[in-house]
């Protein structure tokens, strides 16, 4: 009652000043919290682990695949593969099991089926078996729906297994084999340059025709030298 009119507006001006301060640093701190993109510590050597908000890693990650298999364009020189995480759960067996009950559901789970197969990578971890985890996840997939099946040649959909310490991560991805497993130096490689640097992607059959005669006159000459050997 005893401050003024010009002393108590200086006050206002004060308080609001330092509201507005403090709002703007509320504001910048959820902001940070929740940035679309944001690097998490995930435990391995080598590996990145990037958390998003509002996006599905699976649509991003096929998107940036795809892109790069139709342009040819190498985009990055450090990154290796880029593999989409949609859930997690710990690395128990038991846990594993309860989990992908449900998770599998929009890809697996009647009327819906599709061809499969499961890849499996494990990092820190030694207490859990490839081929337990493979056996338990696949008759998971086939409780669901048993027109789902197996294909190790092209499949519809890739489970991905990524246990990383006593965490396991999961996603089902699209066109596993046509983006190179989802390698990012090798789905830019043409398939020119990809049978240059791999010849063993020849197959038996080529293998084959390479060493046949290619003419009867040849063939005939053949089994003539061999008749003259013997």
């Amino acid at each position: 009652e005893r401050l003024s009119g010009s002393e108590r507006e200086e006050d206002d001006d004060d308080v609001e000043a330092a509201l507005k301060k403090e709002v703007g640093q509320i504001r910048a701190s959820t902001e940070q919290k929740l940035r679309r993109f944001q690097s998490v510590e995930s435990g391995a050597n080598n590996v990145v682990f990037i958390r998003t908000r509002g996006i599905e890693p699976e649509n991003l990650v096929h998107h940036i695949l795809k892109d790069m298999h139709t342009t040819k364009k190498k985009k990055t020189r450090v990154i290796l593969r880029m593999l989409p995480i949609s859930g997690t759960c710990k690395a128990f067996m038991e846990d594993m099991k309860k989990y992908a009950e449900t998770f599998f559901e929009p890809w697996f789970k009647a009327p819906n089926k599709g061809t499969f197969q499961i890849v499996y990578k494990a990092r820190n971890n030694s207490h859990m078996s490839r081929e337990e985890v493979i056996k338990e996840l696949a008759g998971i997939v086939g409780s669901l729906n048993p027109e789902n099946k197996v294909d190790l040649n092209n499949p519809q959909y890739t489970i991905v297994v990524e246990i990383i310490k006593n965490v396991c991560c999961l996603s089902v991805v699209r066109d596993y084999v046509l983006f190179r497993k989802y390698n990012l130096q090798e789905v830019v490689k043409s398939n020119k340059e990809d049978m240059q640097q791999n010849p063993s992607n020849l197959t038996e059959e080529q293998n084959s025709k390479v060493v046949k005669p290619e003419t009867e006159e040849e063939e005939m000459s053949s089994k003539e030298l061999k008749h003259e050997n013997k």
